[in-house]
């Protein structure tokens, strides 16, 4: 359980807060706007209202004592930007901060930032590969060459195991799990026999994904 400095608390800061109160992490939140933090205290252990561009309002919260500093701040890039130089000027143990497009991202690790999120390049990429490939049910990039996709069994596939298959050995992939009726299941082993029902988790590099899945 991490315990998380989150600064702004606008769409995506919000979104990030409820998703990290899910995984039972601890949140402090820093935001300009008071509306915004009683908005989101359901999802928060704490909260302040101050400006996280002045050095000595940052101090006070204990940046050092935090295991991640998330810069969420979404409407204001010089905001962002020296937010995340200060946080890196006092030592903070690991900061993520957002970016809305390429030069953003340079700046920001310039600044300090140990890593960017670039939301809308993300999703346009999930999108592109989601709804523009036939076969393709999900999609989660692990990093430039390697995902996990989620594909409807092949009708090839149907009614043999998986150690029939032998997917490991002919394409240097991996099942990870079945789904069926959003069931996930990755108990599998090499007797778990394929049904048109179920759906697969798969991992692998992206060319042999496209090449075992037609995709």
């Amino acid at each position: 359980m991490k315990n998380v400095l989150l600064i702004g608390l606008g769409r995506f800061g919000k979104h990030v807060a409820t998703e990290l109160h899910a995984l039972g992490c601890q949140v402090m939140a820093v935001d300009v706007n008071e509306e915004r933090i009683n908005d989101a205290l359901p999802y928060l252990t704490r909260a302040q209202i101050g400006d996280a561009t002045k050095a000595e309002f940052l101090k006070s919260l204990g940046v050092r004592n935090f295991d991640l500093c998330i810069v969420a701040v979404s409407d204001n890039f010089q905001s962002s930007l020296e937010t995340t130089s200060l946080l890196k000027e006092l030592n903070a143990a690991y900061i993520v901060s957002r970016a809305s497009n390429d030069a953003q991202e340079k700046f920001l690790r310039l600044a300090g930032a140990d890593d960017v999120v670039y939301p809308e390049k993300q999703m346009a990429k999930w999108a592109a590969i989601r709804y523009g490939l036939d076969n393709i049910l999900d999609y989660m990039e692990l990093d430039e060459s390697h995902a996990i996709i989620e594909v409807n069994v092949p009708k090839a596939w149907v009614g043999k195991t998986i150690g029939e298959l032998d997917v490991r050995r002919r394409h240097n992939l991996n099942i990870l799990g079945v789904k069926k009726d959003d069931v996930l299941n990755v108990g599998i082993t090499s007797d778990t026999q394929l049904c048109a029902e179920y759906t697969l988790l798969v991992l692998g590099e992206y060319r042999a994904l496209q090449k075992c899945f037609h995709l």
